[in-house]
């Protein structure tokens, strides 16, 4: 179930938000939706993969090796290197914690995949 409401963003916010929504091929309400949850609960876990076992072996395998796009890794990494050079505009830094954000939704989905292919014995267990 959901709530429909009425948000008046400032339109830097409102930019940003459609920019990266563009950037990954996301519909801008799930971007803002997930912005939200996740700075209201600590713990949210992003789109949570709801049924791992209604996905395919491929699909699994292909969770397993989720990335990061390359434009959003690098952009990352340049926010951060250009944060311990400076102070980052406001700008900058709403785009490093919604990249931030990204790279933690993936990296969950990444674990969720691995945590499903190694019970389906699609890949052996990870060797600490």
């Amino acid at each position: 179930m959901a709530i429909s409401i009425t948000l008046t963003l400032p339109d830097e916010i409102f930019n940003l938000a459609q920019s990266l929504a563009h950037s990954i091929n996301r519909d801008l309400n799930d971007i803002l939706v997930e912005a939200i949850a996740f700075s209201i609960s600590p713990n949210y876990q992003g789109e949570k993969i709801s049924s791992l076992n209604s996905l395919s072996d491929e699909e699994i395998i292909k969770l397993t090796q989720l990335q990061m796009a390359s434009e959003q890794d690098q952009r990352l990494s340049e926010l951060l290197n250009q944060q311990q050079e400076r102070d980052l505009s406001t700008f900058e830094n709403r785009e490093l914690w919604s990249l931030m954000q990204i790279y933690q939704i993936n990296l969950l989905k990444k674990s969720q995949g691995l945590n499903e292919a190694v019970k389906r014995g699609l890949i052996s267990p990870l060797e600490a």
